[in-house]
């Protein structure tokens, strides 16, 4: 069950980098200065893939869980 571990470690890192993605995107636009419409425009963009990465992080963990106690 190895591999279960170790895909799900993957699989989680995916999710991780994602969530770091979506934290630098809307950084950088706060940081930019952008009127407060365009700001919220892209937040609401950006949070259905943050959500998303959320979700495959948390499905990662969940392997990784489960490989340990199949092993």
């Amino acid at each position: 069950m190895a591999w279960l571990i170790w895909s799900g470690a993957l699989v989680s890192l995916a999710g991780l980098a994602g969530l770091v993605w979506c934290i630098v995107k809307v950084w950088s636009a706060r940081r930019r200065g952008l009127p407060d419409e365009e700001l919220r425009a892209l937040v609401r963009k950006v949070v259905p893939l943050n959500m998303g990465a959320l979700m495959l992080s948390t499905i990662g963990l969940m392997m990784v869980i489960t490989g340990i106690f199949l092993t």
